[in-house]
């Protein structure tokens, strides 16, 4: 039953981020206008495309980074902000993209697309949950052979390996969402 709601709010913030992204949300442009200035940019649609991955990808790991500072302690509240943040930045990315390359972004066709290249992200839940269950452990472990001075600088510590964990997840799912998307939208124009 968990899943099935699990499932059900990731389709709800997906659909909530695509219209977001086609109209723009909280003052950040819309998808065209993100579009838009990168084509303006000097080089061919290749390299505007390449940039707008790059910036996208350091967003994402900018707010990957702030999110995960907290750590274990405030996790449960970071961690839904963050993957709503992180769709709709991709979301947004994926359909800048697609309009990019002549697509009409407000089709179902393109819209499922959009979708089919947030299935890259996919893996970044799974490697979350692994890397939790592993830092965790490795905390334990480590915790039980400090002393209660250094105990004192490992908790200073994880929560920057949170920001450092949060900001690598982000920007790797984030750069290969951008990828995919490249590929069906640009790459593939032809067999869409």
């Amino acid at each position: 039953m968990k899943e099935n709601i699990n499932k059900g709010l990731i389709a709800k913030t997906m659909d909530w981020a695509y219209g977001k992204a086609l109209s723009g949300f909280g003052g950040v442009d819309s998808a065209y206008t993100l579009a838009d200035s990168y084509m303006a940019e000097k080089g061919t649609l290749d390299q505007q495309i390449d940039s707008l991955i790059r910036w996208q990808t350091a967003k994402a790991a900018a707010s990957g980074f702030t999110l995960g500072l907290g750590g274990l302690m405030t996790m449960p509240l970071t961690v839904p902000v963050n993957v709503a943040s992180v769709i709709y930045m991709q979301i947004r990315m994926i359909t800048a993209i697609a309009h990019m390359g002549g697509h009409d972004v407000n089709s179902d066709k393109v819209r499922s697309m959009v979708y089919i290249c947030m299935v890259g992200n996919g893996a970044k839940e799974l490697l979350k949950d692994i890397g939790l269950k592993v830092g965790e452990k490795l905390a334990l472990k480590v915790a039980a052979k400090l002393t209660e001075k250094s105990m004192s600088s490992l908790a200073k510590a994880l929560p920057i390996a949170g920001g450092v964990v949060g900001a690598s997840f982000d920007a790797v799912t984030t750069r290969i969402v951008g990828k995919v998307a490249k590929k069906i939208f640009i790459e593939d124009k032809g067999e869409l």
